[in-house]
Parts: structure tokens; sequence; C-alpha cells
């Protein structure tokens, strides 16, 4: 039977709720946190690929149209699941990393998450067999961080972990790139779930390697139900309907795989606590936010009839065509999508990334503290 945490350390993460949680209180309205240090992939990158390709690479409107009004290179048509943490703590929206520090340094954070990161390093990938192209990794990204921290904290003559008590580390879910490609393999259940232990590992030594660089508290991002996205419904979908969850629609197994991926890392999480009791690690559930949306979407604000489709894509039952994805094909001629009139009732934005609407709701359960931040004891 696994220990649950020290008093010291349950302590401070019930502390971490509070500070998360919006309680209106004169106390309270004061600014939690001076900066967020964010890590991930497409799903938190705030322009970090904007950078390494070019302007006009990225995808133009209607990305970014909700919020900024223009394409910022984030991919969803507004603010991501980390611009509304930010926000919600009184900070300015992250910059990224590879923009440099601009006239105001990074003295309020920095995002190091880009767009088609691995949670493996590349050439492993490729060993596995898995044709991919883009060399960025969560190695590659907490390499970045080491290379921006002395000029944040001389740790020859600065105890960082002090410097960093005010600062919130997040690393936001990363790891479908990897699993997509492996799937693509056609590997069995017991491969996968094999393989899927070595990218929630890749997390864990994320974490035990910012902690010894002196983060304290840090925000660790769950999986999102994978069978609801229509980028898996669309390549791993079945004629069987078993094959498919009767109240949602999702792929049952790749929601079984989400939650498997969860579990693993919830206890890579409780034994990172006990290897570090001095600092807060706290897991953010996206698959409880999101799976009772799946099932209820007007519940929530969302259009029922069209949970599982694509806003921006092309064609087929979701939306989504791999071939000729929203994020790949705006900038052809005649490119043939189609982009939905409210993408305030959509959940997903372009069959791999979730709508602006999607991630303030998201944002706003981890605000709340409901069953998003768990204790794990």
């Amino acid at each position: 039977m696994e220990m649950a945490p020290t008093f010291p350390s349950f302590t401070r993460l019930i502390l971490l709720v509070l500070l998360l949680g919006l309680v209106r209180s004169e106390s309270t309205e004061k600014q939690r946190y001076k900066a967020i240090y964010c890590f991930g992939d497409s799903l938190a990158d705030t322009g970090n690929d904007r950078i390494l390709f070019g302007a006009a690479n990225i995808p133009p409107l209607p990305y970014g149209e909700t919020y900024f009004h223009r394409s910022t290179g984030r991919l969803s048509n507004g603010r991501l699941l980390i611009d509304f943490i930010a926000q919600e703590f009184g900070l300015p929206l992250l910059p990224p990393y590879l923009g440099g520090p601009g006239e105001h340094g990074f003295r309020h954070g920095v995002n190091f998450a880009v767009g088609g990161a691995l949670a493996l390093n590349q050439s492993f990938i490729l060993e596995m067999g898995i044709n991919y192209m883009l060399p960025w990794s969560l190695d590659v990204e907490v390499g970045w961080f080491k290379q921006l921290l002395p000029s944040l904290c001389d740790s020859s003559t600065t105890n960082c972990s002090d410097f960093f008590s005010e600062s919130l580390f997040f690393i936001n879910e990363i790891g479908i790139n990897d699993v997509q490609g492996f799937l693509q393999l056609g590997r069995n259940k017991t491969q996968v779930r094999d393989f899927v232990t070595l990218v929630v590992q890749k997390t864990r030594e994320a974490i035990d390697t910012l902690i010894e660089l002196g983060a304290q508290t840090m925000v660790v991002g769950g999986f999102y139900p994978w069978g609801c996205t229509p980028a898996f419904l669309t390549e791993f979908g079945t004629n069987n309907v078993r094959d498919y969850e009767p109240e949602t629609g999702c792929l049952k197994w790749h929601n079984q795989l989400s939650k498997y991926c969860d579990q693993l890392l919830k206890k890579e999480i409780l034994h990172a606590r006990k290897m570090h009791p001095h600092a807060t690690i706290a897991f953010a559930n996206y698959y409880s936010i999101l799976k009772p949306v799946f099932r209820s979407p007007n519940e929530y604000g969302f259009n029922d009839r069209e949970a599982l489709v694509s806003c921006c894509g092309m064609g087929g039952q979701y939306n989504f065509n791999s071939s000729n994805a929203c994020f790949n094909n705006l900038r052809k001629a005649g490119n043939g999508l189609h982009v939905c009139q409210d993408p305030a009732s959509r959940l997903s934005w372009d069959g791999l990334h979730l709508t602006e609407a999607a991630y303030g709701f998201v944002a706003r359960a981890l605000m709340e503290g409901r069953y998003s931040i768990q204790p794990l004891s």
C-alpha cells in the first residue's frame, strides 16, 4: 500500500489548491505568483513554432480570430489554457522563449512549449521505427530553461529555490505526438502500454530536474481523452459499434489508454513528492474535467450534435482529414476547408487542439479546484 505524502507536503498542496481557487476576497485579489514557466507541445505553445518556422508557415486566420484577431502561432481560435491561467494570476501572457527577452525580459515567466514537441527524444523515437522529423522534446525544453537559468538566478551566489518560491512551474500534457506515432505502427496493446510507460517516465525526469534546479511549486497536466478527438476518431475509428462508448461516441480503448497514462503519471508524481518533500507537485486531471462534457455537452454550454466534430477542417464524419488538416491547408487556394460559425459552442478547433471556449472551461475547473488538482494521497 502506498504511503500518503508527509504532512508538510500535503499542507502545501492544500495551500496550492486554495491559491488556485478563485475565492474572491480582499486578501486573495492580490497576485499569487510573480512568474510562470511553462513546458509542453502545441497545446501550450504561444509562439515558439512561429519563430522556428516563420510567420509565413504558421496557420493564418481564423487561427487567433476570437481573442487576438490575428494569428499568433497558437493552434486555436484564441487563448490556450496557459493564457487563461496567466491572466487569472494577474500576469501578462507568457512570451515564447525563442522570441528572446524583449523589452521587459522574462521577469514574469516564459513559455518553453513548442508545437510538435515529443516527450521522448527524437533519436529514441526514430529507433522505435516512428518517422518523426521534428527534433524538439521535453529534454530540449528543459535544456532551454537551463540556458536561461543564469540570467534568472545565479546558483553560485543564490539559493534558486528561494528565488523561485513565488513562481509556478507548469508542465502541460506532453506525449500525444509520441503516442500517436506509435499507434500508427499497429503494435498490440501490451506494446502500447509499455511504450506509454516510457513517455510518462520522461515527464517524471523533467519534474525531478526542474525541482533540483529550484522549482518549488509545480502543476503537471494529465492527458486529454484522446478517444474523443476528431483526429483519433478519424484515424483509428472502426466499423464495430462495440469499439465506441455509447454515452459519448468516443473510442473506448483510446480513452482507456489516456486514463492508463494518467494512472502512471499519478504514481510518478506521488513518488516525486516523496523524493522532494519540500516541493509542491499538483496533478491537473484534464480527463476528469472533459469527460463529463463529452457525455452531456449541452449542460456545459457546448453543441450536443457537434461535440466530436472539428470546427475547422475538411470532410468526413468529424470534419477532419489528416492529409488536409486545417493547420496545414489554410494558405492553399480552394482548400475546401469548412470553418464553423460559432467556435464558442465547439470543443475541438481543428481536430487535435481545443477551442478557446474549451480551454477556458478547463482553466475555470482547475482554478476552482473541482476534482482537478488532487492530493493523490
